[in-house]
């Protein structure tokens, strides 16, 4: 029995040393900077910030928006301006007047939408999707492609192989050329109110890229408009239509009236009084009857207004490519293909413009305009004495065609030599660029 020992039983840990109250240094210093981490904001913190209040105020601006009923702005701009006039369609209909003759619009240049009905693979999945009008967001996603469908073949003035983009049709193809642009959208509004509708309204929409005849060629545009205006003839009791083209429409609906009445097969065979017995009126806005001088520039430069903004804002920037953007070089070359620019070519020859012999200039004796003593833009160095002014100031005639005139049908109107108009085109050119002119003719 002494020889056995007794097991002992697992012996519990030794007991740690005892910690030293105080951290060593390092640790100190590493938490140190953790402090100031978390108390320092970096750049990334920055903007997630901000892209977040960005969003919530938008979403919170959204819902407002949504939420607040349709006549609240008006009621707030009536309390601070007083009630609003009414409008002129609705005026009209307090007046008692009502939809009578049939009305045809006639779109100018580019104001008319575009759509897509076939093109290359890379429009894919624009069918019937507007290239021109409206947000114009394939310019961004995919100019090269825009361009390249947009253009003309440049041989036959027409699509391109394996290309066919159409004009948009009905009211929708000129009420808005982009959100918030809107061309005849207000006309139609108010031509609404008392009384009018689709079957009284009809735009004569076209594609105003191509020349006037080749609309025909290809679209059967102006067989088209013909149809148009006999169906809206008869079917409003034979009233006659009112037509109101703008821009270049003014001069595509004069090659119209000139081909509705030629005879088949260049023309409409519609004899000579097809013009008299359907049309009631032509309301001409801004007709560019002597053309544009802009069309000459668009042709060799491509140069606008707007482009001559952009230039200064951002010189050198549209000659050359940035990221893929297609600039003024691609937009030179798409719109040199347009035949319509051709039709804007200023015109007159020299009986408006002059010739070797003779110049516009010599007809008139122009003279600085008298300025007011408290003009603000008067250099007070000026002696008003020595300022003349013409005795006598001519702003010519104003041609008037009478009644009798317009009633006339426009195959037995006798042609005019244009000599006669030239003094009051004279005078509406030098008054623009000059100030007040005095002509002796």
């Amino acid at each position: 029995m002494s020889m056995l020992r007794r097991r002992k039983g697992p012996q519990p840990p030794p007991p740690p040393p005892p910690r030293d109250p105080s951290p060593p240094e390092e640790v100190k210093a590493v938490q140190q900077r953790g402090k100031e981490r978390k108390g320092r904001w970096s750049c990334l913190d920055c903007c997630c910030w901000l892209i977040g209040v960005i969003c919530s105020v938008w979403w919170l601006l959204l819902f407002f928006y949504n939420a607040m009923p349709a006549s609240l702005p008006q009621y707030v701009t009536e309390a601070i301006t007083g009630p609003l006039p009414d409008l002129p369609g609705v005026k009209l209909q307090k007046e008692g007047l009502q939809a009578k003759h049939p009305v045809v619009f006639v779109p100018g240049i580019v104001t008319g939408g575009l759509e897509l009905w076939e093109g290359h693979q890379c429009a894919d999945g624009l069918f019937r999707k507007r290239l021109w009008g409206g947000t114009f967001g394939e310019v961004y996603k995919r100019p090269l492609c825009w361009v390249e469908h947009m253009s003309l073949d440049n041989e036959t003035g027409l699509d391109p192989p394996g290309i066919r983009v159409r004009p948009v049709t009905g009211l929708v193809a000129a009420d808005y050329f982009a959100p918030g642009y809107f061309v005849w959208a207000v006309l139609i509004a108010n031509l609404a109110h008392i009384g009018y509708e689709e079957k009284t309204m009809y735009m004569a929409a076209y594609d105003w890229r191509i020349s006037f005849q080749n609309t025909e060629v290809r679209d059967q545009t102006l067989s088209r408009i013909k149809s148009n205006i006999e169906l809206m003839v008869s079917t409003n009791g034979g009233r006659k239509v009112v037509v109101i083209p703008h821009s270049m429409g003014v001069l595509y609906f004069l090659h119209f009236m000139k081909w509705v009445e030629a005879p088949a097969p260049m023309g409409g065979g519609g004899g000579p009084n097809w013009c008299a017995d359907h049309i009631k009126s032509v309301m001409n806005i801004g007709g560019p009857f002597l053309g544009v001088p802009k069309a000459v520039a668009g042709l060799f430069s491509a140069e606008a207004k707007d482009v001559a903004v952009a230039r200064g804002i951002a010189p050198g920037f549209l000659d050359s490519d940035f990221l893929g953007l297609q600039t003024l070089r691609h937009v030179m070359r798409m719109t040199r293909t347009w035949d319509s620019t051709m039709s804007m070519i200023p015109k007159g020859g020299d009986t408006i413009w002059g010739g070797l012999d003779w110049s516009p200039e010599e007809f008139s004796e122009c003279a600085p305009k008298k300025n007011k003593i408290n003009d603000s833009h008067l250099s007070k160095d000026v002696d008003t004495k020595m300022i003349e002014v013409p005795s006598r100031v001519n702003y010519g005639r104003i041609v008037s065609f009478g009644k009798d005139v317009a009633e006339t049908p426009s195959s037995k109107l006798k042609r005019t030599d244009f000599r006669v108009f030239k003094t009051l085109f004279l005078i509406y050119s030098f008054n623009e660029c000059f100030g007040v002119c005095s002509l002796d003719t």
